[in-house]
C-alpha cells in the first residue's frame, strides 16, 4: 500500500528540508512517494530535492487562485504573506497547513504521512506499519489541551467547534497535535466535503474566518466527534520527540545532546522546531555523533 509522504516547506527551511529528505531517503521503508508543496517563488530552489520518489508540488495546484503571495513589507521583502478578500493576510504557518488539507484532492494513494521540515529520522519505519486491518493509527494525547497552554490550543479548539459544527470543547481536550502524523486521504477528502457542506462555501474560504487553526486539530475533531473514530485506531505514542521551546533544554550543542538522549524507544525521529533557535550545523554534528 503507497504511502504519500507529505511536506509543506518553504525558502528559509530550505537547508533542514534537504536534511529531513535525506534521512526519509535513509529511513523510509516500504513503498512511498514524497511530495513536497512550496509557494510559487519556490519551486525552482526545491527542484534541486526532486528525485524518483519525490515530487515537488506548486501551491497553484492546489490552492484558489484568489489566495495570493506577496513581500510582507513588514519585513522588508524577507518573508511572504499571503492576502485574499476573504481573510486578514495569513503567514507561511498558516498556508502550509491549507496545502496539505488540499493535495487529498489531488493525489490516489490511501495514507498521508506528513513529516515537518524540520524533522530528521533516525529509526528506520515502514508507514504501512500505522495500518491495523482497516484502521489507520491516529496521534491522539487523551486531555492534552488543559486551561492553561503555552500555545494557541484553546483557539484551534474554538475553531474546530465552529468549523465542523461540534462542541463547544470541554477541558480537558484531547491533542492532536504533532511533527509526524498519518491521515486517511478518504478521510480527508470527506473532511473538506463536510466543511463545503456545513458552510455552502469553498473548505478554505471557510476555514479562514479566523487566522487560529490547527489542520491537525481539525483532522482529530472530525475523526473522533463526526465520523465517532470511524476507520482509526488512536494511540497516544506519538513517532516524533520534538522541541518545541528554546527553554526546554540548554539553547547549544550540550542541549540537543540532551534532548536527543531521552529519545522514547517508539518514537522514529527528532523535530527541532526552526524558531527555537538551535544551528542546523550543531543538529548535523550531534547525529553524527550519534551514528558513530
Amino acid at each position: 500500500m503507497r504511502t504519500a509522504v507529505v511536506t509543506a516547506s518553504y525558502v528559509n527551511d530550505f537547508d533542514r528540508c534537504r536534511l529531513m529528505c535525506e534521512s526519509v531517503d535513509a529511513r523510509m521503508k516500504g513503498d512511498w512517494v514524497h511530495y513536497i508543496l512550496v509557494a510559487s517563488c519556490d519551486v525552482v530552489l526545491f527542484r534541486q530535492l526532486e528525485g524518483p520518489r519525490r515530487r515537488i508540488i506548486d501551491e497553484r495546484d492546489l490552492l484558489p487562485s484568489w489566495l495570493v503571495a506577496m513581500p510582507d513589507p513588514m519585513s522588508a521583502g524577507r518573508r511572504k504573506m499571503w492576502v485574499s478578500p476573504y481573510s486578514l493576510p495569513l503567514r507561511g504557518w498558516h498556508v502550509q497547513q491549507l496545502r496539505r488539507l488540499a493535495l487529498a484532492r489531488h493525489i490516489e494513494e490511501p495514507v498521508m504521512f506528513a513529516v515537518d521540515s524540520d524533522v530528521v529520522l533516525l529509526r528506520d519505519f515502514d508507514p504501512a506499519d500505522l495500518w491495523q486491518g482497516d484502521r489507520l493509527t491516529l496521534y491522539r494525547r487523551d486531555g492534552g489541551v488543559g486551561a492553561v497552554m503555552r500555545s494557541n490550543h484553546l483557539d484551534w479548539l474554538g475553531h474546530s467547534d465552529r468549523l465542523l459544527g461540534i462542541g463547544p470543547y470541554v477541558l480537558p481536550a484531547n491533542d492532536y497535535i504533532s511533527t509526524l502524523i498519518a491521515w486517511r486521504s478518504d478521510t480527508c477528502r470527506a473532511l473538506l466535503d463536510h466543511i463545503e457542506g456545513l458552510h455552502g462555501r469553498g473548505w478554505v474560504r471557510a476555514i479562514l474566518r479566523s487566522r487560529q487553526f490547527s489542520e491537525c486539530m481539525i483532522y482529530g475533531r472530525f475523526v473522533d466527534e463526526v465520523l465517532m473514530g470511524a476507520g482509526h485506531r488512536a494511540s497516544p505514542e506519538g513517532l516524533c520527540h520534538v522541541l518545541w521551546f528554546d527553554d526546554s533544554y540548554p539553547c547549544d550543542i550540550g542541549g540537543l545532546r540532551q534532548f536527543m538522549n531521552d529519545m522514547e524507544p517508539h518514537q522514529i525521529g527528532i523535530g527541532v522546531q526552526s524558531f527555537v533557535g538551535h544551528d542546523l550545523a550543531d543538529i548535523r554534528n550531534v547525529l553524527l555523533e550519534k551514528a558513530a
